[in-house]
C-alpha cells in the first residue's frame, strides 16, 4: 500500500509539473504570438465582416465604411510599437463572393534589434469569386540589428481581383542605419483560380554579402494587379498611366512596369525618400482604383 501510495503521489506531481509547464508556455506566447482572423461577405450593396478573432499584439479595430461603394476599410493596428526578435504575428483573411475589402496600417511596421532570434509575419488571404483586396500597409522598417522574414500568401477564385503593395526602408535614415540590418527574408506569392502564380522572394544580409545597387536608394517597393477578370484594354491603359507616373520624378524615383505569367501588372520600385515613395505609390492607387473600378483613391485616417 505503501509502494503504490508513492506511485500515486509521484503521478501526481508529475502532472502539476506538466501544467506548471504548459502554462508558463503558454503564458510565454502571450504578446509574442499573435493573430488576427477575419471573413467577410458582400450583402446587398455592402460588405459586411461576419467573423473575427484576434489575441495580442493585434488589436482588433471594427471595419470602417468610406463611401458608398460596396468597399469597407479595415485598419491592421499593432498597438506594441512594431515586432521584437521571436514574435511570430500572422493574418488570415477571406473574403466571400463579390466582396470589397480594403486593408491598411496607421503607421510604418517597424522590426527592432535582436541577438538572435527571428521576428516573423505570415499573411494568407483568400479572395472570393468576384471579390476586390486592396493590401496597402506602411513601409517596414528594419532597424540595425534587426531580423525579420514575412511571407504574404494569396489565392485568388475566377474573378478576383487583388491590388498588393509591399515596401521597405533601409533603416531609420535619419539615424544613419542604412541597410544596417541583419537580415530580412521576404516572399510573396499570388495564385489564381486557374494555377497561374506570380512570385516575389528574396534575402537580404548586409553586412555578409551587401545590397549591390540598392546601395544607392533608401526605399523599396512592390506592387501587384492582379485578376482574371479584367481585358486586355484595361491592362494596357493602365500600363501607360503607371509609366507616366514611374517616369515623373527622375533622380529620386526609378520603377518599371511588367507582365507577370499571371493576368495583371507588377510595378517595382526604389526611391530617394519616404515622400517620393509615398506620393509615387498614391498616384498608382489611384489610377488602379479609375481604371478597374472607377472608384477615387481613399483618404485613410493615420494616427
Amino acid at each position: 500500500m505503501l509502494s503504490s501510495g508513492s506511485s500515486n503521489s509521484s503521478s501526481a506531481a508529475s502532472n502539476v509539473a506538466r501544467d506548471l509547464l504548459h502554462a508558463v508556455t503558454e503564458t510565454a506566447g502571450v504578446g509574442r504570438v499573435g493573430e488576427l482572423a477575419l471573413e467577410y461577405v458582400r450583402r446587398s450593396d455592402r460588405t459586411i465582416l461576419t467573423r473575427s478573432r484576434c489575441c495580442s499584439p493585434w488589436h482588433f479595430s471594427p471595419p470602417i465604411q468610406l463611401d458608398d461603394s460596396a468597399c469597407i476599410y479595415t485598419p491592421l493596428l499593432n498597438p506594441s510599437g512594431g515586432l521584437v526578435g521571436g514574435d511570430r504575428v500572422s493574418v488570415r483573411a477571406t473574403l466571400g463572393s463579390d466582396a470589397h475589402v480594403l486593408f491598411s496600417t496607421p503607421s510604418a511596421n517597424r522590426v527592432y534589434r535582436s541577438l538572435a532570434e527571428t521576428a516573423v509575419q505570415t499573411i494568407e488571404l483568400t479572395v472570393g469569386s468576384g471579390a476586390i483586396l486592396e493590401w496597402i500597409p506602411d513601409v517596414t522598417i528594419p532597424f540595425a540589428g534587426s531580423r525579420f522574414r514575412q511571407a504574404v500568401h494569396v489565392t485568388l477564385a475566377s474573378g478576383a481581383t487583388v491590388l498588393l503593395w509591399d515596401a521597405i526602408a533601409s533603416g531609420r535614415v535619419a539615424r544613419g542605419e542604412r541597410w544596417a540590418f541583419t537580415s530580412l527574408e521576404n516572399e510573396i506569392r499570388i495564385v489564381t483560380a486557374s494555377g497561374q502564380s506570380v512570385l516575389e522572394r528574396y534575402a537580404l544580409a548586409p553586412a555578409a554579402h551587401g545590397v549591390g545597387r540598392m546601395a544607392a536608394w533608401d526605399y523599396s517597393g512592390s506592387l501587384y494587379v492582379i485578376g482574371d477578370r479584367v481585358d486586355a484594354e484595361r491592362w494596357k491603359q493602365l500600363d501607360a498611366q503607371f509609366a507616366t507616373i514611374l517616369d515623373a520624378r527622375p533622380g529620386v524615383v526609378l520603377g518599371g512596369v511588367s507582365e507577370p505569367s499571371a493576368p495583371g501588372l507588377a510595378v517595382k520600385l526604389v526611391a530617394k525618400s519616404a515622400p517620393d515613395l509615398n506620393e509615387t505609390l498614391d498616384e498608382l492607387w489611384q489610377a488602379i482604383r479609375s481604371v478597374l473600378w472607377n472608384l477615387p483613391k481613399p483618404s485613410l485616417r493615420r494616427y
